[in-house]
């Protein structure tokens, strides 16, 4: 284990390493654009293989130097401050920054190259056939044997069969075919990163420890069905919860608190999780050795045009959370965190080697990404510094998390995740969809708003969201999903910078030059004007969704 301290060092003699080689499809060379002074000199590999730090500032996303001009405002899903919630134990409380730049003098200058970069030559020579044939390519049995047959590998190996074909392999419940213990679950999708029109598809999966998964040593699903709820109503705050029906004589616990043992589907809050473990439920807390699995996919394009999860993946991010820390204990965190900052110190990134990194808040993270071939592997430390940027201290999270806390409540969202089953529901707090809210707010269909066809489908002519239009949407499917062309051309770009293995300089698939994002911030310049800046809390209010279902429509093919 060692404490990697990131700091800058001028880069030598890398103007003799090339790019990528043996692509699976001619590009483009490099040299053939029309680099600017923003795009790359050297590339990312070279700083990589030379050990040279490239970006010190990496936890700072490319989302922050979005152009604002004081009224666009896409800041405000991830700096929130709570002040209404004295028990929240996320701490970070950094509302303030959607009206205030507090970047490092490194961090004022925008590293993320690759936003500069217009792809069109680049994507020319690819065909639709052949980015069909690579998206529909499993990359993830593959990588899971090779790590299973590295004896030097120290690190995690997290199998799940067919995940590459997600309908092959969970039930309609969500619980993985192969009996891992992997839970998949229907979840809104974060805006507007993770919207698949932006670039990508994707699912999460949760797994809870052994002992909270059997009674007396034996496994029983309704054990792990009722801890699993517990944890998703002490992290949302709820004080009872629906679930698929649970016989509580298998459970040996009076989990809807009746006084007699019967069949239930609903549990009510308590003080401790059932079956052999002993925990205890801690407010907006997961208990110690909570998984996750998240895979980051491309688009996948069928034959009717259908948009759905590819079974190629770009990234596959792993959390665990390692050690319980309670609200005292973050707190120590967090004040360390803004201490080092107050001092003006780089962030720091805990290295430990195969098992990734670790965030200092309980967790460990790791990821993998393709590599020239296409195929899985670790990131690099630099890559993976990346990671701290939404998982350590940003406002809105729960418990370092996204995800789950955006679940569909209780039994319904117990599935794989199916973009056709949701409607645009309110966030806690909120009357109208979330992300009509959030279009509106930014001024376009994502952060950069640079995103043409949302502007052509949900803009009128001038500027201005058609509010109505997206009230009519009939499902998140409908908003937020690619049409197959804009699709494919995503799919292209991205296979780019797979081939380039540019990460460093940024993993959004953008088709031309990003105009509205900065290359330097002018830290005498307020983001936003006070009126546009929001209170904002990720969970939703599911109860205004009255079209959700667990149709076996899903978001895979």
């Amino acid at each position: 284990m060692k404490v990697q301290s990131l700091r800058l060092i001028p880069l030598a003699l890398v103007a003799i390493l090339t790019g990528c080689t043996e692509p699976v499809v001619e590009l483009a060379s490099a040299q053939s654009l029309n680099l600017d002074e923003h795009s790359p000199q050297f590339t990312a590999k070279a700083y990589i293989e030379h050990n040279e730090v490239y970006n010190a500032e990496s936890v700072i996303p490319p989302q922050c130097y979005t152009k604002t001009e004081g009224v666009h405002n896409p800041c405000y899903a991830c700096h929130q401050t709570y002040s209404k919630d004295t028990e929240r134990p996320n701490q970070m409380r950094d509302g303030d920054l959607q009206g205030t730049y507090e970047f490092s003098d490194l961090g004022i200058k925008n590293h993320w190259r690759n936003l500069f970069i217009d792809r069109t030559e680049l994507i020319s020579s690819i065909t639709d056939q052949d980015i069909t044939n690579w998206v529909n390519t499993d990359n993830y049995t593959p990588f899971i044997q090779k790590l299973k047959s590295n004896s030097d590998w120290h690190g995690e190996i997290t199998p799940i069969e067919n995940l590459a074909y997600p309908t092959l392999a969970f039930n309609t419940d969500g619980f993985a075919k192969d009996g891992s213990g992997w839970v998949a679950f229907n979840y809104k999708p974060f805006p507007s990163t993770f919207w698949p029109t932006n670039g990508s598809t994707g699912d999460v999966m949760i797994r809870l420890p052994m002992d909270f998964q059997t009674r007396g040593g034996v496994y029983k699903k309704e054990v792990y069905l009722a801890n699993l709820s517990l944890v998703e109503l002490t992290l949302k705050g709820l004080t009872r919860i629906s679930t698929p029906e649970i016989d509580e004589n298998e459970v040996g616990v009076d989990l809807n608190q009746d006084g007699s043992l019967t069949r239930v589907t609903e549990i009510l809050a308590t003080d401790h999780y059932v079956g052999d473990t002993k925990a205890a439920l801690a407010y907006q807390l997961y208990p110690e050795g909570t998984e996750f699995l998240h895979t980051v996919r491309y688009i996948g394009v069928d034959e009717h045009g259908n948009i759905f999860n590819a079974p190629r993946m770009k990234e596959v991010r792993y959390m665990k959370k390692h050690a319980f820390k309670s609200k005292q204990h973050l707190a120590s965190s967090y004040y360390r965190e803004a201490k080092e900052k107050a001092f003006e110190n780089l962030p720091q990134t805990l290295y430990l080697g195969d098992k990734g990194i670790n965030n200092t808040f309980g967790w460990t993270i790791n990821g993998y990404i393709e590599d020239e071939k296409g195929e899985l592997r670790q990131q690099h430390e630099q890559e993976l510094a990346f990671c701290n940027g939404c998982h350590k201290t940003i406002g809105s999270t729960y418990d370092q998390t996204f995800s789950f806390a955006r679940k569909v409540t209780g039994k319904k969202g117990w599935g794989y995740i199916n973009l056709k089953s949701m409607s645009d529901v309110p966030n806690k707090g909120q009357t109208q969809g979330e992300f009509l809210t959030y279009m509106q707010r930014v001024g376009g269909g994502d952060e950069f708003r640079q995103n043409q066809e949302m502007l052509a489908r949900w803009f009128k002519p001038d500027g201005k969201l058609d509010a109505d239009k997206v009230r009519r949407s009939q499902s998140l499917y409908e908003l937020i999903t690619p049409s197959p062309a804009r699709a494919q051309s995503l799919n292209k770009a991205y296979l780019t910078i797979v081939k380039e293995q540019s990460y460093l300089f940024g993993r959004d698939a953008t088709l031309v030059k990003a105009h509205n994002v900065l290359t330097e911030v002018d830290e005498t310049q307020q983001p936003l004007e006070p009126e546009h800046r929001y209170v904002w809390d990720l969970q939703l209010d599911w109860n205004a969704d009255q079209n959700i279902t667990n149709s076996n429509v899903k978001m895979s093919k």
